[in-house]
């Protein structure tokens, strides 16, 4: 007797097929899992067996042998504990043999037979619809499934749920696809007074998805700053949605199963180690900067990391990928990321302010900006210092008002609708200024001779490299979008400059 089915692989985000085949013959009674299975998957013999025994059902005494295929590719998670169930149930119990050609399983089980949630299962559904298959998960994930299973989800609650439903004895109540709530803790700009070139600076890099930096002393309202970036950023287009919703997914971090559809903002710790920031590990996972794509990556203390990890952001930053690469995984994860990073001047913090200011300097502030590389800095196209907070400004009776996110944001949507449109008019493709690439300067930043000739002696003057001449050309295009300006003028170039003053 031989039954199969088909079941999923993760290899990065991309869910590959896998053939379960379960083979039942005379011999001495055993119960074999091949394959290439790691012992997550070794283990899910006993967890089968005490399910099936929850169930009145006990395996026959013979040679029950389960083949993974393909037989080279490594296979891990609980997720293959479904499948094989579903695979063995049929020729015990006579399942319907379609069910092999229509359907696509994954879930873990439990001792009781409960289906228990698991990770990726949104790539999952994406993998099932390419197929023309339904698919088959926990009721817990159906919601997330929901949003890829176009040819429909089966989402019980127990093994003996998923039986009646699949004999036709039962019909299957399921959540509905939902969109996860934004953050409604996220700071207003509201509430930050004073810092009008760091405000300034923080709308620019919102509208053209710039790299920004804040120096400033503690106190002055650099953290404060970056936490209110999420409420001027516009949601998600449809396809970035789902791209960063299967990516936390894939990681285990997708709240409930909901449709993320605001831009992610990652703030990891400063102690984070290379592979919790990149990816890596045992199972190659993705990193927080993949789980900041399309969205932001901010880096608070940006000196107290270490730096063998802020040199591994150089790459992603430029290429807007990460590749993971073990002896026997090479995974290349999406890292399009907005990085955010804020610093103190020095290590007591207080380089510009000689009254608080340690006897150390200057030689105190040169060796810690140093531990952020010059290669690095150059991949940041705003960087901004911010002075003290005036404390009048902070008086309740304060006659100046700052503006509020929902103001900033739809100034920030009007230019990102300005330059998209632009760009898929010039380049055939909808993308950001931050993403440009050096051929696509010519058509899209256009100046006229004069205002050339201004930007590359000012460029000349502070030794901009290459990569910072083109970094801030997209910058001033940036400015000139906030203006809804077709051309780039002289004043958009100066601005532009003013960020680069390391």
């Amino acid at each position: 007797m031989l039954s199969r089915i088909t079941t999923v692989a993760f290899k990065g985000i991309e869910a590959v097929p896998v053939d379960v085949q379960v083979q039942v013959s005379n011999g001495l009674p055993a119960f074999n899992i091949v394959g290439l299975a790691n012992k997550t998957v070794a283990e899910s013999r006993e967890r089968i067996r005490s399910a099936l025994t929850s169930l009145g059902l006990s395996l026959p005494p013979k040679r029950i042998t389960v083949n993974l295929s393909p037989a080279d590719m490594q296979k891990e998670g609980s997720h293959f504990d479904l499948p094989i169930a579903i695979a063995l149930l049929t020729g015990l119990m006579g399942l319907p043999e379609e069910v092999a050609d229509r359907y696509i399983a994954v879930g873990e089980l439990s001792l009781a037979g409960d289906l228990l949630p698991i990770n990726g299962v949104l790539a999952a559904a994406f993998l099932a619809a390419s197929l023309g298959k339904k698919i088959i998960c926990p009721f817990e994930n159906a919601a997330e499934a929901g949003w890829g299973g176009q040819q429909g989800v089966l989402g019980p609650k127990s093994l003996a749920q998923l039986i009646q439903a699949l004999q036709g004895k039962a019909e299957l109540e399921l959540p509905m696809p939902y969109v996860a709530k934004a953050n409604e803790e996220i700071a207003d700009l509201r509430i930050v007074r004073g810092q009008k070139i760091a405000r300034r600076a923080l709308e620019i890099s919102a509208a053209g998805g710039h790299n920004l930096l804040m120096i400033g002393a503690p106190g002055a309202g650099k953290s404060l700053l970056a936490s209110c970036l999420p409420g001027i950023l516009p949601d998600l287009s449809p396809e970035s949605a789902l791209e960063v919703s299967t990516i936390h997914s894939v990681a285990g971090v997708l709240n409930k199963g909901g449709l993320i559809q605001t831009p992610p903002f990652r703030a990891p710790h400063h102690s984070a180690s290379m592979p919790s920031l990149v990816g890596g590990g045992a199972k190659a996972n993705p990193g927080e900067v993949s789980l900041a794509h399309r969205g932001v990556l901010f880096l608070d203390e940006l000196p107290e990391f270490q730096r063998s990890t802020l040199e591994a952001l150089r790459q992603p930053i430029e290429s807007g990928s990460i590749t993971v690469s073990r002896a026997n995984a090479h995974i290349t994860y999406p890292a399009c990321i907005q990085l955010i990073a804020a610093m103190n001047p020095c290590r007591c913090g207080y380089a510009s302010i000689p009254e608080k200011a340690c006897s150390k300097l200057p030689k105190c502030a040169i060796e810690y900006q140093e531990k952020i590389s010059g290669p690095l800095l150059d991949r940041i196209d705003l960087q901004v210092e911010m002075s003290a907070v005036n404390l009048d400004d902070l008086r309740s009776d304060h006659t100046i008002e700052s503006e509020s996110s929902s103001k900033v944001r739809s100034r920030v949507i009007a230019a990102r609708r300005f330059q998209e449109l632009r760009n898929k008019e010039l380049l055939g493709k909808s993308k950001l200024n931050s993403a440009l690439q050096q051929k696509d300067l010519e058509m899209v930043c256009k100046i006229d001779n004069s205002t050339e000739s201004f930007f590359f002696e000012a460029a000349k003057s502070i030794n901009l490299s290459a990569r910072g001449l083109f970094r801030t050309l997209k910058v001033a295009r940036t400015i000139a979008d906030l203006a809804q300006r077709p051309n780039i003028v002289k004043s958009d170039i100066s601005e532009a400059l003013s960020y680069r003053f390391v």
